[in-house]
């Protein structure tokens, strides 16, 4: 509640899309009594609108502004999603599944994992992915919603594949509803405090000036704001991340089946998507344009692509990186303004609605802004887009490929030293990195590790006094009961037309 004496804090985003109304809708939502929120954006300015998948955490960000996932899934067109399934990555002909879910479980304190690679070490192993409810889910091309409790159908989660050009409009529908105020034009100037720096206005096409306390730059990768104003510094990450383009083009549906998960297949100078949703299969070529050019990108995805095009390819341009500080002065980026790693695991929808997080959770009340909740935010962003950096650069770094320039690279160029010890760690003692902020836990770094081939040198030597008969008969128990779960659930495509219907069904 708004503590008494204090005014509210007013909060101005620029731009629309995602981001920006992502941030308008949780602000208005969540902290009614301390914001007041005003976004700013122009219709002739377009949107990015190509990121259709999600992480599993969009699904807390719908549930807590109190939005019906029927209804949401409804306007965006969306579908479910259990993991991405990676091809060609480690080496051409192999596949893996990255699930949003967990592999087996602990026993005696000794994780599952340590388990199987000593069943491995002595040839008594099934894949990896036998025994994740996620992976054996989605390779039935099943769905339906994670079990409450500890049973075996609780091991999961899920996220969402989405059109990223409905999204948008939805939480547009969603923040008026809840008190944003919405300014329809081009900024021409930005008004500064000539003692602190601080900005104090936007100035509009027509002469409007938009005054605020807190503005929040989301005006994508042109970053009006705290990029070409505030002039904070952009670190380049493309040496890591080489590629810097992505070609994308919509397509029809080639069968009636709609996959529960993304499709990541690696390519000679990068990789491609497909992400299936209701009404159209998404596909796109993400590359290096040092690799590769924009024209044969494109004449690449059309010949990879599933189903009949709707549109010719799009292209699209970007630098991987992030802002040096994401919060200076009065002003925040989030999104594209603040920073951007490509999409090979979802991950943008997920590092703004982190920023939107950590802005709830240190919002200055009263337009007051503490230097020490500045820092703090700027700790955890970075920390966020460091460690999402490093699980991106492992997909490319850990592969046998020699088939191109761009894989010879990637497999043999120097990595951040905050991942050269991760996978030390890995290769010494079959461990995962601990910490409590920050993307990915054990289970995607293991099914990324595992699922490229690298096999750690030595696991947990507890393992090898059990009986390695009677831990595979209950690895093969585990796969059984995982098998017998799935085959109970409705085929994915089922479950989103008995949705479509039970919302039909109820009262306006």
């Amino acid at each position: 509640m708004q503590r008494e004496g204090k005014p509210k804090t007013r909060v101005v985003v620029l731009g629309g899309g995602t981001a920006g109304w992502m941030t308008a809708a949780g602000l208005a939502k969540l902290l009614p009594d301390l914001a007041e929120v005003t976004l700013v954006e122009s219709e002739d300015i377009g949107i990015v609108g190509v990121g259709e998948a999600t992480l599993p955490h969009i699904r807390g960000f719908v549930e807590r502004l109190g939005i019906d996932e029927a209804t949401f899934m409804r306007a965006t067109h969306a579908t479910y999603k259990l993991g991405i399934d990676f091809r060609d990555f480690g080496s051409i002909g192999t596949s893996y599944i990255h699930p949003f879910g967990s592999f087996g479980e602990e026993v005696a304190g000794v994780g599952f994992h340590h388990w199987w690679l000593e069943l491995e070490r002595q040839g008594m192993a099934a894949p990896l992915g036998d025994y994740s409810f996620a992976v054996a889910a989605a390779k039935a091309n099943r769905f339906a919603p994670p079990a409450e409790g500890t049973s075996l159908a609780s091991t999961y989660g899920y996220a969402y594949q989405f059109d990223a050009t409905l999204f948008g409009p939805f939480m547009r529908e969603f923040g008026l509803a809840n008190g944003v105020t919405r300014h329809e034009g081009r900024v021409t100037s930005v008004e500064r405090d000539g003692d602190s720096g601080d900005v104090r206005a936007l100035v509009m096409e027509d002469g409007r000036r938009i005054e605020g306390d807190l503005f929040v730059d989301c005006s994508g990768f042109r970053s009006l704001l705290l990029g070409e104003t505030l002039g904070e510094e952009w670190e380049d990450w493309t040496h890591w991340l080489p590629c810097d383009r992505a070609a994308a083009m919509p397509c029809t549906h080639e069968t009636e089946d709609i996959r529960p998960y993304t499709t990541a297949t690696a390519m000679p100078a990068g990789w491609r998507w497909q992400i299936p949703l209701q009404h159209r299969m998404g596909n796109g070529y993400v590359f290096s344009s040092a690799h590769l050019s924009e024209d044969e990108a494109c004449e690449a995805i059309r010949v990879a692509a599933e189903g009949e095009p709707l549109a010719d390819p799009r292209v699209l341009r970007f630098r991987p990186g992030r802002r040096k500080h994401s919060w200076s002065h009065n002003v925040i980026g989030v999104g594209l303004a603040s920073g951007f790693l490509e999409p090979l695991e979802s991950t943008s929808i997920y590092l703004a609605q982190m920023a939107i997080t950590y802005l709830i959770e240190l919002f200055p009340e009263g337009g007051a802004i503490d230097g020490r909740d500045r820092d703090e935010f700027n700790r955890l962003v970075d920390i966020e887009y460091d460690r999402v950096r490093d699980f991106l650069i492992l997909h490319y770094h850990v592969t046998t490929r020699d088939d191109s320039e761009f894989w010879n690279h990637v497999r043999t160029m120097a990595v951040p030293d905050s991942l050269a010890a991760k996978m030390d760690l890995w290769r010494k003692a079959g461990r995962i990195e601990k910490y409590a902020d920050g993307l990915f836990y054990d289970a995607s770094w293991i099914a990324v590790y595992v699922g490229q081939g690298l096999l750690p040198d030595k696991h947990d030597t507890r393992t090898a006094f059990a009986d390695p008969h009677r831990v595979a008969a209950a690895l093969e128990r585990l796969r059984q009961e995982i098998d017998g779960e799935v085959a109970r659930m409705p085929v994915h495509v089922a479950y989103l037309k008995r949705e479509a219907a039970r919302l039909a069904a109820q009262p306006a």
